[in-house]
């Protein structure tokens, strides 16, 4: 049997319904909750005792037509299907067969029941999710991208059949941007990115050493005058 009930708006908020005093309100969601897959409570007056309520608020559910009280002592709730919708691999068939029979249903019938199923949030629900939760646990962490040494680069593209020239360009030109490939991704795998390097070895742009050292005009004088002095007069025809 289900442990979770729910109920319609269709019965419970109506007239017929709300016009009821609360006792008699609650009886009836008491009795919801304590009935079986097809609807019937097995001991309606111990439930009417156990939540407080008195056996008026039970004889006005069965004057409202909300309950059909059995000669055997059993109930049924008359809205059962408006309230509650069981798949049928949930749905277990009520012991009050006789009773039920005085309904003109089936002793089984859960047809109309497979239309609509009841949607909550059960034991197969969540068991899926803890499934879902292990599979995820159960995958290793990506582990993290470290550069390689200068020694570590070196050894590689020896290995490879490279310099270790190379292998110092390498490490140059990946360090300088970030050891990003194209500019933009970062790098996974340092050991694949040093044989595309390799292949495509002069492809990259390698950084260049700038001769940042210049003359001052003092010198750039003094030098003129010596030459002059020793009788090299070129820098002159050239200006002619």
């Amino acid at each position: 049997m289900a442990r979770r009930r729910m109920f319609s708006l269709d019965v419970v908020d109506t007239d017929r319904f709300l016009d009821m005093p609360s006792s008699t309100q609650a009886l009836y969601f008491h009795l919801g909750m304590r009935a079986d897959d097809d609807g019937f409570v097995a001991s309606p007056k111990r439930t009417t005792a156990m939540c407080g309520c008195s056996a008026d608020d039970l004889n006005l559910l069965a004057a409202k037509g909300f309950v059909r009280p059995f000669e055997s002592g059993v109930l049924v709730i008359v809205d059962w299907k408006k309230n509650n919708l069981l798949r049928p691999n949930r749905y277990t068939p009520t012991q009050f067969q006789k009773e039920k029979a005085q309904l003109g249903i089936p002793a089984v019938n859960q047809s109309t029941y497979q239309r609509v199923p009841q949607v909550s949030i059960g034991k197969d629900s969540i068991d899926k999710v803890s499934v879902k939760r292990e599979r995820k646990a159960d995958k290793p962490p990506r582990p993290r991208f470290t550069p390689p040494s200068e020694d570590d680069a070196i050894a590689y593209f020896c290995e490879q059949g490279s310099s270790a020239v190379e292998a110092q360009s390498f490490i140059d030109y990946f360090a300088a941007n970030g050891w990003k490939i194209g500019g933009r991704a970062s790098m996974k795998d340092w050991q694949a990115a040093a044989r595309n390097w390799i292949r495509r070895s002069g492809q990259y742009n390698r950084p260049q050493t700038r001769n940042t050292t210049q003359e001052s005009p003092s010198d750039t004088l003094s030098r003129v005058a010596d030459r002059l002095k020793a009788g090299d007069f070129s820098l002159l025809e050239v200006g002619k």
